[in-house]
Order: C-alpha cells, then structure tokens, then sequence
C-alpha cells in the first residue's frame, strides 16, 4: 500500500449554539491551523474539511459513518468530550472503533491534569475505525493546542502502520 497524498482531514465541532450561528466555533478552526502549521516545509499535501453540527448523536454517528466509508484519513471532533448532561461524543464514537488507542489520551490526561486536575475530566478517546484514524478532544482552544501538540507528531506513523507499510525509520 501507498501513503496517501493528500492526507485528508476533517474537523467535526459539536456546538448546539455555534450550529445555530448563536457562537463563533473556534475549536474547529484552531484544530485546523495547528494541522495546517504542522505540515508546513512536510513533503505531503493536506485537505482539511471543517463541519460544525448540533450536539446530535446520530448526526455524530452518521457523519463519522460517511467519512469512513469516504476514506478520510483522520477524524477530530472537538466538543462533548467531558461529564455534562450534553457530553455524549466518546460515547457515540466508542463503538464505531476496530482498535482503540487508549496511550495518547492517558498521556494527555495525566501531562496536563497535573496542572489542572479539571483535565482529568475528559473522556477524550482515540482510535481506528476502519482506516481511519479518530481523535475525540475537548472543545475550547486551549485543550486543542495542547492535544495537537501530541497527537500531530504520531499521524505519519499512525497512517503507515494502518496501511501495513513497513517503515521503521518514523
């Protein structure tokens, strides 16, 4: 198998109020621009898709549904991710995954909650559903610069050993 060029990304935000027009999504804009910046001077072409819908379980699950079939290679959904009454994303996307990767998201969880212990709250999750690659994060910019930082560097490698390509030069 190939790598595939371009790397396709999409960014789905969660938000009853940005959906509604009522707020500025800025979750799904910085993952973006963290994505972005991260591949500059990198000899791969990307395509990031951003999408912002309610906070709807199916419309979640379909969604992820599509893009899987479609072949992106990497989902971020950024919002739901914590204890409230309309947190509900780890819980939709759990069961779309063939292989969770629980690693970066314990890692995450304990680097940063030993500053603040508010961000051992989140049930972020990882994983592969099919051949994509799946990463549930919070919604406020500040988690997403910090999960970015994380997550970004494992991508290449992450992608290559889906697709059996054999490099162990990452």
């Amino acid at each position: 198998m190939t790598f595939p060029d371009p790397l396709r990304f999409v960014v789905i935000t969660l938000s009853d109020r940005a959906s509604r027009g009522e707020y500025e999504d800025l979750s799904g804009p910085a993952i973006s621009s963290h994505i972005r910046e991260f591949f500059v001077g990198k000899s791969l072409s990307i395509e990031v898709e951003n999408i912002v819908i309610p906070d709807d379980p199916e419309q979640l699950r379909t969604l992820i549904q599509k893009y899987r079939s479609d072949g992106t290679e990497i989902i971020f959904t950024t919002g739901g991710t914590g204890i409230g009454p309309r947190d509900f994303t780890p819980d939709v996307v759990k069961p779309l995954l063939h292989k969770e990767i629980p690693g970066i998201m314990e890692m995450i969880r304990v680097k940063y909650g030993s500053e603040k212990p508010a961000a051992l709250l989140s049930r972020s999750i990882a994983g592969v559903t099919g051949n994509s690659l799946i990463y549930c994060i919070p919604g406020s910019r500040k988690a997403v610069a910090e999960y970015c930082s994380e997550i970004l560097p494992t991508l290449i490698h992450s992608i290559k050993m889906i697709r059996g390509i054999d490099d162990h030069s990452c």
